[in-house]
């Protein structure tokens, strides 16, 4: 035990030299501290229709213009300007006087034509789409509504929407899955760089020349890259806290994603087995990272949706089962890996 102690202790302190690994620790560091005012921004890419307070103007043009004000005065922060015609409202877009030109006109079978003209590539260009759409999607509704009576069956009755905000969604279905599994990525490229720098540096050879077995260097080793990761998951999910942000079952994430860390170190150290070469070897681990977790995330009960109903408190006792079943797979691909090793050494 002293000895794997001591590969152990080795590898945390030859952590300073890995400069994009501190980097991309720093970077959670500073989206979890900041999280509070962070996620506002983020949101903004992950749903631009949850952004309060956009306003636009739309010059307008057409026959259907009258109905299209009425429907802009149901989309806060949207306004109508109607024009005599098309040109008009287009020269006032050239000339920055609209956000957007919506040309509406009735065909002869009594269908509502619109073309929309918006900015090209400017920083503006979503939000003003996205207030656009829901202009359009409100005007849709009132002439649907204005027509019932004059259909033969009555159409299927729209869905309610949902009164769930982006931001609780987004933190709890993205931001924290991703501070929680991002060390378990890294602890994986730390195994696969350790173990082939060590091969490409002759040093392996001098380490089995000491009174330490393969066995014991793969766990020293191992153990470094897995007791950081939830050391770090920690550190993420009370800065959360700190920022107002509750996560409950902080247990059970963190056994999750140890369990998730074992099962992509013995990965890693299978890997690298297979692999010295270092840039090969992480080649190699990237793909095999992304399809264990791209697999895993199309499964209903994948580790981001299990975080994601942990740490909202909507977990049932299929998700304890679930954490479970991925620390004893990981406790028995570590164990299967470590023998193979154990038994025909790395490169060979």
């Amino acid at each position: 035990m002293d000895s794997r102690l001591t590969i152990a202790g080795r590898e945390l302190a030859g952590l300073r030299a890995e400069k994009t690994i501190l980097l991309a620790i720093a970077i959670q560091l500073f989206i979890a501290m900041f999280s509070s005012f962070l996620v506002v921004g983020l949101v903004s890419m992950y749903d631009p229709g949850a952004l309060d307070g956009a306003e636009i103007e739309v010059a307008a043009a057409g026959d259907a213009v009258g109905d299209l004000e009425r429907a802009a005065a149901e989309v806060p922060g949207a306004s109508v300007t109607p024009y005599a015609d098309a040109d008009a409202a287009r020269s006032a877009f050239d000339r920055n006087a609209a956000d957007a030109v919506v040309v509406a006109t009735r065909t002869e079978s009594g269908r509502v034509s619109t073309a929309v003209t918006a900015p090209d590539a400017t920083v503006e260009t979503t939000v003003i789409v996205v207030q656009l759409r829901e202009l359009l999607r409100t005007y849709e509704l009132d002439e649907r509504d204005r027509r019932a009576a004059s259909l033969d069956e009555s159409p299927l009755p729209l869905p309610d929407r949902g009164e769930t905000s982006p931001y609780f969604s987004f933190t709890y279905t993205v931001l924290i899955p991703v501070l929680v599994f991002l060390p378990v990525f890294i602890s994986g490229s730390l195994v696969v760089d350790s173990i082939t720098e060590e091969l490409d540096q002759g040093t392996m050879e001098l380490l089995r020349v000491a009174p330490v077995t393969l066995a014991e260097i793969v766990d020293g080793k191992a153990a470094a890259a897995i007791g950081i990761a939830p050391g770090q998951a920690l550190l993420w999910l009370l800065l959360l806290e700190a920022n107002g942000t509750s996560v409950a079952n902080v247990g059970p994430i963190l056994a999750l994603m140890t369990a998730l860390t074992t099962l992509v170190v013995a990965v890693a150290v299978g890997i690298s087995a297979v692999a010295p070469d270092r840039r090969a070897a992480q080649l190699l681990y990237s793909v095999a990272v992304l399809v264990l977790f791209g697999g895993a995330t199309a499964m209903a009960g994948g580790p981001a949706n299990a975080v994601a109903r942990l740490a909202i408190d909507s977990a049932d006792a299929a998700t304890g089962v679930l954490v479970l079943a991925y620390a004893g797979i990981a406790a028995a691909a570590y164990l299967g890996v470590r023998r193979v090793v154990a038994a025909q050494g790395f490169g060979q």
